[in-house]
């Protein structure tokens, strides 16, 4: 995964709890910010995908040029 991947990823598992705790106070939400939560889930599914989507890519171009100088 990219340094830059993952720090956008830990900004997004930080932003699950700010959905239920109100930063300042550090009390709970009366109603939290379920569309917060939500949102920062599906970031952290697509930064995974989309990482392991990269890593898939690059391995097999290494394969063929590994298998290419045989």
């Amino acid at each position: 995964m990219d340094k830059y991947l993952l720090v956008i990823l830990i900004f997004m598992v930080v932003t699950i709890p700010i959905a239920f705790f109100e930063p300042s106070t550090g009390e709970l939400r009366d109603p939290p910010f379920f569309t917060l939560m939500w949102a920062a889930i599906a970031g952290i599914i697509i930064i995974v995908l989309y990482s392991s989507f990269k890593e898939r890519k690059e391995r097999s171009k290494a394969n063929a040029k590994r298998r290419a100088r045989k």
